[in-house]
C-alpha cells in the first residue's frame, strides 16, 4: 500500500466518521448515553486525540502514555465543533506523515528511533482506521438516542 492508497483509505476513514456523526449538532455536545460514557463532543475528541496519538508515535518523537490525562483531556472537550476541528486536523496530520518520502510504501519501515521500532508504516496506518470505525459504530447510535436523524454510513440512501 503506497501514500495514494493510505491517502484513500484515511479519506474514507474521515468521510464515514463524518456522515455518522454529521446529524449531531453543537446541541447535542453535552449528550452522554448513559453516565460514565462519553459526551458526543467527548467522543469525537477521543477519536481525534487516538489519531494523533498513533501518529505522534510514528512521525515524531512523543508518545503519550498518560491515558488517565488523555482521557480527561477528551473528556473536558465541551464543544463539538472545536472536537470537530481537532479530527479533522489530525487527519490532515496523517496526510503529512504519509506523504513524506521514507512512507513510500507499507513496506517501508517507521525510523528506528519511532516508540514502534522497525515496524512497517502501514501498522499505525491500519490502527487508526481500525480504531475510527469502532467508534464510528458507536457514533452512528448516538443519534438515535440524541433523537437526531442518522444517515446510511456508508451511501447516500
Amino acid at each position: 500500500m503506497g501514500p495514494d492508497a493510505m491517502k484513500e483509505t484515511l479519506e474514507g476513514m474521515r468521510e464515514y466518521f463524518n456522515r455518522s456523526t454529521r446529524p449531531l449538532e453543537e446541541a447535542h455536545a453535552g449528550f452522554a448515553p448513559r453516565d460514565g460514557l462519553y459526551t458526543v463532543a467527548g467522543h469525537v475528541a477521543h477519536v481525534a486525540q487516538t489519531i494523533e496519538w498513533f501518529y505522534d508515535s510514528a512521525f515524531s518523537d512523543t508518545w503519550r502514555m498518560d491515558f488517565d490525562e488523555m482521557d480527561k483531556q477528551a473528556r473536558g472537550v465541551t464543544s463539538l465543533a472545536d472536537a470537530r476541528a481537532w479530527f479533522e486536523a489530525r487527519g490532515e496530520q496523517g496526510h503529512a506523515g504519509y506523504r513524506r518520502p521514507q512512507r513510500a510504501g507499507v513496506g517501508v519501515a517507521l525510523p528506528a528511533e519511532s516508540h514502534h521500532g522497525r515496524a512497517a508504516a502501514c501498522v499505525d496506518h491500519r490502527a487508526v482506521t481500525d480504531h475510527t470505525a469502532h467508534h464510528r459504530g458507536a457514533a452512528h447510535r448516538v443519534p438515535a438516542a440524541a433523537r437526531a436523524h442518522s444517515p446510511h454510513a456508508y451511501m447516500d440512501m
